[in-house]
């Protein structure tokens, strides 16, 4: 069983906590929220619309008595990069694993958390692209990076309008994707530059379109998310990644979706020298 704390309960945050409280494996221990926040004091089940749980939300202001009365194995935290940050210090020092899904850290934040990890010898899964699509979508485009690489690429993402950082995590990590995939075909470093246009309106969950343009031709890799519950089960998968795991990590590595593609690339291979062995068979006995 993975004891787990949730920590920030935004629209994503709920979802999360909903979709954990499914699961046989994992039982939901305790809930954080900002020391602002009216959900203190609430039952979950009241902030996220369902029946009572008995977990009663708590300020983070008491954080390390939540953990040290809880014992969670691993925390998924969605609140903000400056709140996530703060807290992570003290859940690794406490030697509790971490799924971060909070965007908008600078580099120097990421720094830290990849500091913390090395220093206390937990696990921190840092997921801005959380989803098992998205992951997809940066697989594919890192790919045709490197096959394509004298096509322009030009990122777009769309988000609900009170999303506060811009570009996205998610779509900064697209264009790594890119320029490794254009770094390994001989690129240099100069020559790369993935413009990215972020647009925030209305209610879009999540969209993020990649657009590979040649002289003569178009490609389009797009991925849309319809509802937070795609990002609750990427988190789930996150969480039973990080249990009893220490060191630093993201979601290709939950994932590992290379070696997905690099297992089904050998199959094919294996395949194809099956087949054409047969057909030279069959021909020499003809």
């Amino acid at each position: 069983m993975i004891r787990v704390c949730i920590s920030g309960l935004g629209k994503t945050g709920k979802e999360i906590a909903k979709v954990l409280m499914e699961q046989e494996d994992i039982k939901l221990v305790s809930a954080i929220c900002s020391p602002s926040s009216d959900k203190s004091g609430k039952d979950l089940g009241e902030v996220i619309g369902s029946g009572r749980t008995g977990i009663i939300v708590e300020s983070s202001d008491n954080l390390e008595q939540v953990i040290f009365r809880t014992r969670p194995d691993v925390v998924v935290d969605f609140s903000s990069p400056e709140a996530a940050l703060k807290n992570a210090r003290v859940f690794s020092r406490m030697k509790v694993n971490i799924v971060i899904g909070t965007t908008g850290f600078s580099k120097l934040g990421l720094k830290k958390l990849l500091v913390l990890a090395t220093k206390h010898r937990n696990a921190i899964v840092y997921a801005p692209n959380i989803t098992l699509g998205v992951n997809v979508l940066m697989l594919l485009t890192n790919l045709a990076s490197n096959i394509l690489s004298n096509y322009d690429f030009q990122i777009t993402e769309i988000h609900h309008k009170h999303k506060k950082d811009a570009p996205s995590g998610t779509a900064k990590k697209i264009a790594v994707e890119i320029e490794k995939g254009l770094l390994a075909s001989g690129n240099s470093v100069g020559n790369i530059d993935v413009p990215i246009t972020a647009v925030r309106a209305g209610g879009v969950v999540g969209k993020h379109e990649v657009m590979i343009i040649g002289e003569d031709d178009k490609i389009e890799i797009s991925h849309e998310s319809f509802s937070r519950r795609a990002f609750a089960l990427g988190a789930l998968r996150a969480v039973r990644f990080a249990k009893g795991k220490s060191g630093y990590f993201e979601m290709s590595d939950v994932l590992n979706l290379k070696k997905v593609l690099g297992d089904y690339l050998e199959s094919e291979n294996n395949s194809f020298k099956e087949r054409y062995t047969i057909f030279l068979n069959k021909k020499i006995m003809v």
